[in-house]
């Protein structure tokens, strides 16, 4: 879709045609477009069903709003969901006017919005500059958003609050993780963080430490178990602390411990957690450990064990029933004991291919379990647990 069809969407005649492709997207494609194709042009149909398909993709990330909402593949695929946006929005104070320097599809900009914020946004691509005003109007957030098609080194970020980014991580090669490689480059960030009385950064969490400017807090974010992104806060947004884990829906957040040192280091209990990916990404094990009593299995694996079940939103739990060194053979031999049929896999430090021991398994039974393939002190260990 280009922005001459992105335009014709907006019209009454491409309205009716959203609606009619929304009718039709969970068809036949050919059928879809042969339906269309009566009625509207080959563009026009082609725009139609590629927003009707995208609004379907992008419910699970914006819910009803997607069903008002307009977007493109790419920018869909970086755009944050509503629950973690709404949570950083939530940090920024009402009133604020902010700077979106890389405003993508706009799902940053709406949060801001929502929570009361003025927002002027660039992105450098016309055609998303244009959805994300569309989807800015679609909200009744127009009042309070401007968007215009511009690089990031046009906006002053002196002349602003708050500055906003979310460098793409998105190259002619795919997507990428390192920094040097965002657009704009980090550099680039970097100097308009400087230049910013606030600045809020949406990075990806897998960020290395030393690209976290001296000064700033960075929060990895969680929804649900899945890590979604980290947060870099700096000049006025940034706290009192280097680091934080924050888990949604629930908003519990957690900060390193005063005065707490390494997680000791220890056999395997009867029972593993498996800390939250935002506790680990932001190195807060030792702080998840002190929560259960806990030990590592090995100062380098970001499992806990414990003799006596301790309960926290922090980490699931899992009750051993069988600790060996790696063997397929014996393993395979223990799950058919157990009558064992079908398994959950996890590996932490482990070098073996999940998808190619799952099918040398072979096995038959009716049981479920979970097998975590770990290190302990450089040799390869095989846990058979069930969750508790």
């Amino acid at each position: 879709m280009d922005l001459d069809a992105f335009r014709e969407l907006l019209t009454p005649r491409g309205q009716e045609a959203l609606e009619a492709a929304a009718e039709l997207a969970g068809d036949d494609p050919v059928a879809a477009v042969t339906r269309l194709r009566k009625t509207y042009d080959a563009d026009l149909t082609s725009a139609a069903l590629g927003q009707a398909v995208l609004r379907r993709r992008a419910r699970e990330k914006f819910g009803a709003d997607a069903d008002l909402m307009y977007f493109t593949p790419h920018g869909l695929e970086q755009a944050t969901r509503r629950e973690v946006a709404d949570h950083r929005a939530r940090r920024i104070p009402a009133g604020s006017r902010v700077a979106d320097v890389c405003c993508g599809i706009g799902g940053d900009l709406l949060a801001l919005a929502r929570a009361g914020c003025t927002v002027e946004a660039v992105d450098a691509d016309p055609l998303t500059a244009a959805v994300a005003r569309a989807n800015a109007d679609a909200l009744g957030f127009g009042d309070r958003v401007t968007v215009r098609a511009a690089g990031a080194d046009t906006v002053d970020p002196a002349a602003f609050d708050v500055l906003f980014a979310d460098p793409a991580r998105r190259t002619a090669r795919g997507r990428t993780f390192d920094p040097l490689a965002y657009s704009p480059a980090w550099p680039e960030v970097l100097r308009m963080v400087a230049a910013a009385r606030a600045a809020c950064l949406k990075v990806a969490p897998g960020i290395p430490y030393e690209f976290i400017p001296a000064g700033a807090e960075a929060e990895w974010v969680s929804h649900r178990g899945e890590v979604k992104e980290a947060v870099i806060w700096a000049g006025a947004l940034a706290g009192e602390v280097e680091r934080r884990a924050t888990m949604l829906p629930s908003g519990l957040t957690m900060t390193p411990g005063a005065g707490l040192g390494p997680a000791e280091v220890g056999p395997i209990g009867r029972y593993v957690y498996e800390p939250d990916g935002a506790a680990i990404r932001s190195h807060l094990v030792a702080e998840v450990a002190a929560l259960v009593g806990g030990r590592l299995i090995d100062p380098h694996i970001a499992y806990i064990t414990s003799d006596a079940l301790a309960e926290t939103p922090w980490a699931s739990r899992y009750e051993v029933h069988e600790v060996l060194p790696f063997s397929l053979k014996r393993l395979r031999a223990v799950l058919r004991e157990r009558g064992v049929g079908n398994v959950t896999i996890k590996k932490r430090g482990s070098a073996v291919d999940v998808e190619r021991l799952r099918k040398d398994l072979r096995l038959s039974g009716k049981k479920f379990t979970t097998v975590i393939l770990t290190r302990v002190i450089d040799r390869p260990f095989v846990l058979v647990c069930d969750p508790c």
